[in-house]
């Protein structure tokens, strides 16, 4: 993979505005949608059981995150699932607090169960716990990404997906593939629902890229490296996020790919 690859996805992202469905976090969902928006995406939050499945069917890509789950939500999620299997659209599966609370880890492998995702992302203790062997304090995570990195790569292979070990560096496997990111600022752990963005992010990637590492790697990088662009002219976190999602607006293709370091 190339620098210049994700750049040409980040300009696919900008001109066709991929119009992504979120069942999303609802402290979070604002932000999400602003992220999506800042960045190109067309977005559309419709978590309802009535309108969800068909709507996947519409959309460019579907984002699930159990954020805060409710059993209507759930059902609705299901629905989208569905949705996005029976019409071939990408759908990106956020585990928030897999392995640290019971119902949610068992929601969440009944969604992979029931078509497995084009993307899992999450910290390291969901991705562990999504896999059976621990999990974290809540949805916080108790584990180091190093921890998880054989857990994403066995699961990536179970689940013929690609997964996103968000943290310091981020690590992106398909199961054979291990590509590392290392950009970012330490403030994007003090705004809530960074991570749940960066999911919901991927998804607009993976619908434009030619693969979902293309995909979820340019929309890794895309945030993280406005990230640390807006903490330069940022006095703390809330000016931060407010930053983020200028500099995201104003971040363009030629500046990510000399910026982005792939390892």
């Amino acid at each position: 993979m190339s620098a210049d690859e994700l750049a040409d996805c980040w300009q696919a992202l900008r001109e066709e505005s991929p119009l992504t469905h979120c069942l999303t976090n609802i402290v979070a969902a604002p932000f999400v949608a602003n992220v999506l928006l800042a960045a190109g995406a067309a977005v559309a939050m419709v978590d309802n059981e009535h309108e969800a499945e068909g709507f996947a069917g519409v959309a460019a890509a579907v984002v699930v995150n159990l954020g805060t789950p409710y059993d209507d939500t759930v059902a609705a999620m299901r629905a989208a699932v569905r949705g996005a299997a029976d019409h071939g659209t990408p759908w990106v599966l956020d585990p928030v607090g897999a392995g640290g609370l019971p119902w949610r880890t068992q929601v969440a492998r009944e969604l992979v169960d029931l078509a497995p995702p084009t993307v899992v992302r999450g910290n390291a203790s969901e991705i562990l716990g999504l896999t059976g062997a621990g999990g974290g304090r809540g949805v916080d995570s108790t584990h180091s990404v190093e921890d998880a990195v054989t857990a994403a790569g066995d699961l990536a292979t179970e689940l013929g997906a690609l997964v996103a070990v968000s943290g310091p560096t981020d690590h992106l496997t398909d199961g054979r593939a291990l590509l590392r990111l290392s950009h970012g600022h330490p403030w994007m752990t003090r705004v809530t629902g960074m991570g749940c963005a960066l999911g919901a992010l991927i998804a607009a990637g993976t619908a434009v890229a030619p693969s979902p590492l293309v995909g979820a790697a340019t929309a890794t990088a895309a945030l993280t490296l406005a990230a640390e662009t807006a903490a330069e002219a940022s006095a703390g976190p809330g000016t931060f996020a407010a930053a983020l999602l200028d500099e995201l607006s104003l971040l363009a293709p030629a500046d990510l790919s000399a910026r982005v370091e792939l390892r």
